[in-house]
């Protein structure tokens, strides 16, 4: 299957662009997707499905876009923060299979709250030094 991502930025699907760069694209997401006014996806061109098996360069990309986005969202929208949402892999929700950033403007009296609820999975032992030990590099 094709990745839609991919897609859109091959100019075979139509978006509501943002911002066009050399390796990196934002643009709005369908109104059904829309968490805010404004709320804008931050795609790296190279494909890759999530955080795990990205380039650096792509991270880099990607993150100067956002932070392009989030400051013409304070100007444009008068947003006073932004936040920036991922979820990489099968058990995060990930609706579409290529590495992408929600860049969703906030007002102070919006009500929204982005941080999710405590897993209700615990995990026993030296947390800090299993994940210290499985650091790749």
């Amino acid at each position: 299957m094709a990745c839609v991502f991919c897609s859109i930025m091959s100019g075979g699907l139509p978006a509501h662009w943002v911002a066009q760069a050399p390796d990196a694209v934002a643009f709005l997401p369908l109104a059904s997707g829309s968490l805010a006014p404004g709320h804008t996806l931050v795609v790296p061109r190279e494909h890759s499905v999530g955080v795990q098996d990205a380039s650096p360069a792509a991270f880099a990309a990607a993150g100067e876009l956002i932070q392009r986005v989030a400051l013409a969202m304070e100007v444009a929208l008068r947003a006073s923060g932004v936040c920036v949402l991922n979820a990489s892999g099968p058990g995060s929700e990930q609706s579409v299979p290529h590495l992408h950033f929600h860049v969703v403007p906030h007002w102070e009296d919006d009500e929204y709250f982005a941080w999710p609820e405590a897993s209700g999975r615990r995990v026993e032992g030296d947390l800090a030094g299993a994940l210290r030990d499985a650091i790749v590099g």
